[in-house]
């Protein structure tokens, strides 16, 4: 169990996961214009954020903490595009109402 805590996995999986997420729901809504310059505002943020925390006392800087954010954001589009496809499809295809 000490070797799990001294790799500080379970630390950079929450950072993936939150910017996978805040990058994945622009990509469903937003123009493919719109979503690119949120996914650089995200990273962006997150290097922003890191060097921050060293201003900040008990808070340390790291740069796997940065390669987990980027790489969040990145999985998060890559999973987004095909999801947005698939729901586009969907209501392009769909019936209208019946009233």
């Amino acid at each position: 169990m000490r070797a799990w805590s001294a790799l500080h996995i379970a630390d950079k999986l929450q950072h993936f996961t939150a910017y996978a997420v805040l990058a994945f729901l622009p990509t469903l809504h937003e123009r493919r214009p719109v979503f690119a310059g949120i996914a650089l505002g995200i990273i962006a943020m997150g290097v922003c954020l890191e060097f921050g925390q060293r201003l900040s006392e008990g808070r340390f800087f790291e740069m796997g903490d940065m390669v987990a954010n980027t790489g969040g954001v990145l999985t998060g589009l890559i999973l987004g595009l095909p999801s947005r496809n698939w729901i586009f499809a969907r209501v392009r295809n769909s019936d209208p109402p019946r009233v």
